[in-house]
């Protein structure tokens, strides 16, 4: 393993995060991907309950013969389920499908339903964790603002905060008020939907003798952020994961970073600055 990162990281909670996860957003086949994740060495699967495939992702660790316990697993919690009552019972059907005891992280998946519903929301993430139906609780799509209510409300700080985070949509303040405080930034969108025509980022990767796709996630990796790069095609599942071989000097880091385009760089929804 390459130096100068690491490969999992310690949450608020006490447990230990994979810093790379398998993203299965938008697919609903994703049984082929994530078995093939687990059998070459991810140990990390991003799901939620607005993705359909919760019960899909609990079969595939079952048919990966590797031990539940072994692999962090997270889904999410969408607006329409906000609210106290209604996220209790969201964080049981969800177990539920995947056919697990417990999950290893439940976000809230955007702060959209307003600060109401959000704090509800986040008070029964807090019961259900303290049930042990839940090993860690965070956030996502959430801007300081949103972060910042949680804190005047008195209650604990999420483990994560999960935003799209890539070279053209840093989310800056975000991440360094996550650093701060201790809150682990997970990065969804890392590969930027493949839009890899950029030269930066081709001069960077022809440099390494790397894909595009390999220099995104290592960058990621090396800020200290967890990328969750997606793919329903197991070849290139396999192929996301070849990063541990190579380092992007801090020069080559900077070229990447100098991309930032604000906001105006998302691809994504990026629900950040809703009320």
């Amino acid at each position: 393993m390459s130096l100068h990162i690491t490969t999992s990281v310690r949450l608020l909670s006490g447990y230990e995060m994979p810093l790379l996860g398998l993203g299965v957003f938008r697919n609903n086949e994703c049984i082929p991907a994530c078995v093939t994740a687990l059998k070459h060495g991810y140990r990390h699967i991003d799901s939620a309950r607005a993705y359909g495939n919760e019960v899909d992702v609990g079969k595939a660790v079952r048919e990966s013969g590797i031990p539940r316990e072994q692999i962090f697993i997270t889904s999410k919690v969408p607006g329409r389920e906000h609210g106290y009552s209604s996220a209790l019972k969201a964080v049981d059907e969800s177990l539920e499908r995947f056919g697990f005891d417990y999950l290893d992280l439940f976000l809230i998946h955007s702060p959209t339903a307003g600060k109401e519903k959000r704090l509800e929301t986040w008070r029964a993430l807090i019961e259900a964790r303290n049930a042990g139906k839940l090993r860690s609780i965070g956030v996502s799509n959430y801007n300081v603002k949103h972060l910042e209510e949680i804190r005047e409300a008195g209650l604990e700080k999420p483990s994560v905060n999960q935003v799209e985070l890539q070279p053209f949509c840093q989310q800056r303040p975000i991440a360094e008020y996550c650093k701060a405080q201790g809150i682990v930034v997970e990065a969804y969108c890392p590969l930027i939907r493949g839009q890899f025509d950029n030269p930066v980022l081709q001069e960077v990767a022809k440099k390494y003798n790397k894909d595009v796709a390999h220099v995104l996630v290592r960058w990621s990796l090396q800020h200290g952020f967890s990328p969750l790069p997606k793919s329903g095609n197991p070849e290139r599942v396999i192929s996301n994961a070849d990063l541990y071989d190579f380092e992007i000097s801090s020069e080559d880091m900077a070229k990447i970073d100098a991309l930032d385009k604000g906001k105006e760089g998302a691809i994504s929804w990026n629900p950040v600055d809703v009320d």
